[in-house]
């Protein structure tokens, strides 16, 4: 079980980079905007390095939902590698079984 002030931190910044987004993206087509003028590129550089760094959507890390284990994460379950395995073998995911051979 992770700590809970990492998943706390994590849910956080999940909430702000989804705030954020809207603000971020027409900052960034500013700053990208090669047409527009010098000076109001770096005015949108600078409002956006004004946002908050935990805003940002490459700062939330994929975490299970069961258990907060930050690695080996399956995107599709959203489960870790170890939840996904016990709850496999317990018949709780349909369609997947425990290969043997």
């Amino acid at each position: 079980m992770a700590k809970i002030s990492a998943v706390n931190r994590n849910a956080k910044r999940q909430h702000m980079a989804t705030r954020d987004k809207a603000k971020r993206i027409a900052l960034k087509n500013i700053v990208m905007d090669r047409t527009l003028p010098v000076e109001d590129r770096f005015e949108a550089t600078l409002k956006l390095a004004e946002l908050p760094r935990n805003g940002s959507r490459v700062r939330v890390r994929l975490r299970c939902k069961l258990t907060g284990r930050s690695r080996a994460n399956y995107r599709k379950f959203e489960l870790c590698r170890i939840a996904l395995r016990d709850l496999a073998s317990s018949g709780q995911i349909p369609g997947m079984v425990k290969s043997s051979w």
